[in-house]
């Protein structure tokens, strides 16, 4: 089959999943099962994600692009496999110290700063700081410079976001909130992130004409909502940070999917206002398939260092979320193509 047969949707995102699905496989469960990969590559994925959304959606796949496919999408992954390596022992570094056999091996004991999962929050942060600044307030005012200043000053702001977060809320670092508190906040706070952002285009804040009064009622909204949605799901559901995590960790990937892999579809064959029921729809049928298949795997392995609803959400949020924003924003779908002017968030 001619890939320009397949450059047309749902073919297309079809097509996609069987790219996406190799690189689930490696990180969630590549480094010698489950618990090995989310102890070890959970925190490297996490802090490579800030990286993969400023080449995705500032840097317009740059440096990738001086090259031709499939280069384009090598290099950028090349690059952002070395930022994971060095933010994530930036991190160890501010939240103990730089040992280099906590980075990288998964049995290290008590001896070793281990960066699972005492770096997860703060990693967690900066990617949740990116989004925030990239897609629910616009780049602004960081637009006004050019993409590569940009996106490199983004980077700065989110990571100084990420700490000052860290450093303020985490008990670990002397704040009101355990780990786990904060980390379920964190991908609640992602769910309506790509919800708003990535599933529905930025509807209905894009219809507020008021820069100013449209940026402070989406960052006022995806906040406060993302926050009280975790401790709705907390106190009154029953389910603790872990199972919090999973499932909106599992939305995010399912959000992502819809969004970006099946990007247009439903907008090519639907009204607006339907679309965007289906859109709601399809993510909630996907956030349950999802999280019920993860949990089921993860029932059949032994966790001795983590728990399952851990990997789970590690699995969805890095494992599947990372595969989808590679293969569409970053690897420009290829070998498959792309519809002719869908170039998805960026």
């Amino acid at each position: 089959m001619r890939w320009a047969q397949l450059a047309r949707q749902p073919a297309l995102g079809l097509a996609g999943v069987t790219l996406v699905i190799p690189v689930m496989v490696v990180l969630g469960v590549g480094l010698g099962g489950a618990q090995n990969s989310l102890a070890t590559l959970g925190p490297l994925s996490t802090f490579a994600l800030p990286v993969i959304a400023m080449i995705a959606f500032w840097w317009e796949d740059w440096p990738g692009t001086m090259l031709r496919a499939p280069l384009t999408g090598l290099i950028d992954t090349l690059l952002v496999i070395l930022a994971g390596v060095l933010f994530t022992i930036a991190g160890q570094a501010i939240v103990s110290h730089v040992d280099l056999r906590g980075v990288f091996d998964p049995t290290a004991g008590v001896r070793h700063a281990t960066t699972f999962p005492a770096t997860m929050p703060l990693a967690a942060a900066v990617f949740a700081a990116v989004l925030e600044l990239t897609l629910v307030s616009e780049g602004w005012p960081l637009r006004r410079l050019n993409r590569f200043a940009g996106g490199i000053a983004a980077l700065a702001v989110a990571w100084g976001f990420g700490i000052l977060l860290y450093e303020t809320l985490v008990a670990d670092a002397g704040g009101p909130v355990s780990r786990g508190q904060f980390g379920a906040a964190l991908v609640c706070v992602a769910v309506l992130q790509v919800a708003f952002y990535v599933l529905l285009r930025g509807w209905p804040f894009c219809r507020i004409p008021s820069r100013p009064l449209r940026l402070a009622s989406a960052n006022l909204f995806v906040i406060a909502g993302g926050v009280g949605a975790c401790v709705a799901l907390h106190r009154w559901a029953g389910l603790d940070p872990a199972t919090v995590s999973a499932v909106a960790g599992a939305a995010v990937a399912a959000g992502l999917v819809i969004g970006m892999l099946f990007e247009g579809w439903l907008d090519s064959v639907l009204a607006p206002p339907h679309a965007r029921l289906a859109s709601a729809i399809g993510l909630a049928i996907g956030t349950a398939v999802l999280y019920v298949g993860l949990r089921a795997y993860a029932g059949t392995t032994d966790f001795t260092h983590a728990g399952p609803q851990d990997w789970v959400a590690y699995a969805a949020l890095n494992a599947i979320g990372a595969g989808v924003i590679l293969h569409v924003a970053i690897g420009r779908r290829w070998p498959f193509g792309s519809p002719v002017g869908s170039r998805a968030l960026t």
